[in-house]
């Protein structure tokens, strides 16, 4: 029973199994990985660089992409850049144990989440997992000593999943965001965390918290926050008129975000 409970869990909506890219020039890692994710239930298709990881992106639309850094004839950086020119599809990035450069590199070309070489494949099952979770869900988490998501805090207006702060308006059904009536990209990491910061305005979340909620880290979990921070910069330069003085995302000094809405 278990067993096919797991399984559900890596149904997509339409019933069939997620698909997952790994792009790796590593024979060996691409081989472990495929056979552990195939266990748990994803169907899994590989690229061994960085071109054939495009062409294979764009051949059979994978839900989610595991992305090593350094890999040859396009590194993935690269990668990154040309799936985000047309799609907000999660990405993990494998990143080197010392160099924190790749890692803020990768997040701020779009990447969802990182893990780092050497490690576990079961942590990498984990972070698809919560990643896929956050991004393809369409229900709506909020945490147990939140306020009720019915009212958002006060701030829904025009419908229970609408939610409208000055010029910014939020679809928490189809997980969208407006301006004026003009759609804003955001990834699905980007939109779970609006979303919590939203459904708490006026709460501070510390980075920690943050990091617990939407990426799904165990508390005792030792992790660069930064992560969030990256993802909190490009919130505001989707979200904020003026990215260096935010009037939505604020900086709570000592604690870490929180939301402020405007009527």
């Amino acid at each position: 029973m278990a067993e096919n409970e797991e399984l559900h869990e890596e149904m997509s909506e339409e019933g069939t199994r997620h698909k997952i890219l790994v792009a790796d020039d590593e024979a060996s890692i691409r081989r472990i990985l495929e056979t552990r994710l195939k266990m748990v239930g994803y169907d899994v298709v590989t690229a061994e660089d960085g071109e054939e990881a495009v062409e294979v992106f764009n051949k059979t639309n994978p839900d989610l992409v595991v992305l090593d850094v350094m890999m040859p004839k396009m590194d993935g950086y690269g990668v990154t850049r040309e799936i985000r020119r047309t799609s907000d599809v999660p990405i993990i990035i494998l990143t080197a144990l010392g160099d924190v450069s790749e890692r803020i590199t990768g997040l701020e070309l779009g990447a969802d989440d990182y893990v780092i070489k050497p490690f576990s494949p079961k942590e990498l099952e984990a972070r698809v997992k919560a990643v896929l979770r956050r991004t393809i869900s369409k229900d709506v988490i909020i945490p147990a000593s939140s306020p009720a998501s019915g009212s958002s805090s006060g701030s829904a207006k025009g419908g229970k999943n609408i939610i409208t702060t000055g010029s910014i308006k939020i679809d928490t059904a189809r997980r969208q965001v407006y301006r004026k009536n003009e759609r804003i990209r955001l990834t699905g990491m980007e939109f779970s965390l609006l979303e919590l910061l939203v459904n708490n305005s006026g709460k501070a979340f510390s980075r920690n918290e943050i990091l617990q909620h939407v990426w799904s880290y165990p508390a005792d979990h030792r992790i660069d926050t930064r992560v969030v921070d990256v993802h909190i910069s490009r919130l505001r330069s989707k979200l904020e008129a003026d990215p260096t003085n935010p009037e939505l995302i604020l900086t709570a000094r000592g604690i870490g975000y929180m939301f402020q809405r405007i009527n």
